[in-house]
């Protein structure tokens, strides 16, 4: 299945970044009448954009029924033509939606950069249209994309990674101040308190920096009264 591209998923491939590929790509072959593209990157469903609506309901047939030249050009690692659709015979549900749309030719090119896999198809509605020499300005467009999609992925991992950091940093905090406040209120010492606090999580099913942070807000008040109750 396609999903449309959505910024909140992937921040760095927006709709925008998509359908400006698309349309750029278009542009580089003179007998190319449209263009679409794919990219997953290991974390969300393949997402699609395409120059004309037509062309994102070929991808999903594409999908849905598992054949066609998208599928094919990811299983060989190479670009994947259809001369003339006319005479194609290898992805049948492909032939009829395409040709149904006036397609006669297309190209399809993958680019896999790391954890990033892009797909790039050329369509005309001329046999024949799609000469490799011609396609060489594309090629390089399309390898520059997926490069710049891989720093990204690599950008939002670390960006989560440090966001991670921050949370177990701040909960480590917390924890250390209703440490702290128990150490005070009950005269033990760091492990006595930690091994309190630890205990109440678990009587409580609640998170280990939620208590703390009850205890920090209520300076101790809310344990005091769990105990009174038990």
């Amino acid at each position: 299945m396609l999903t449309p591209p959505d910024s909140s998923v992937d921040p760095a491939a927006t709709a925008r970044d998509l359908s400006d590929f698309s349309e750029a790509a278009m542009r580089c072959v003179d007998s190319c009448c449209g263009a679409a593209i794919t990219v997953a990157d290991g974390t969300s469903e393949r997402r699609a954009a395409a120059t004309h609506p037509d062309l994102t309901t070929l991808l999903s047939v594409e999908f849905d029924s598992g054949q066609g030249p998208t599928s094919s050009a990811l299983d060989a690692g190479e670009p994947v033509a259809a001369a003339d659709l006319l005479d194609e015979e290898r992805w049948p549900v492909y032939r009829a939606a395409a040709l149904d749309s006036g397609i006669r030719s297309s190209v399809t090119m993958p680019f896999r950069r790391s954890e990033v896999e892009v797909t790039l198809s050329l369509y005309s509605f001329r046999p024949g249209a799609f000469a490799h020499p011609s396609l060489h300005p594309v090629v390089v467009l399309g390898e520059q994309f997926a490069q710049q999609l891989v720093r990204d992925h690599h950008y939002r991992a670390a960006l989560a990674q440090v966001n991670q950091l921050e949370t177990a940093l701040d909960s480590r905090a917390v924890i250390d101040q209703a440490s702290g406040i128990l150490m005070h209120a009950l005269g033990c010492g760091p492990a006595e308190a930690f091994d309190i606090l630890r205990r109440f999580s678990q009587r409580t099913n609640r998170k280990l920096s939620a208590v703390a942070e009850e205890i920090v807000r209520s300076r101790g008040r809310s344990l005091k009264e769990q105990q009174r109750t038990e």
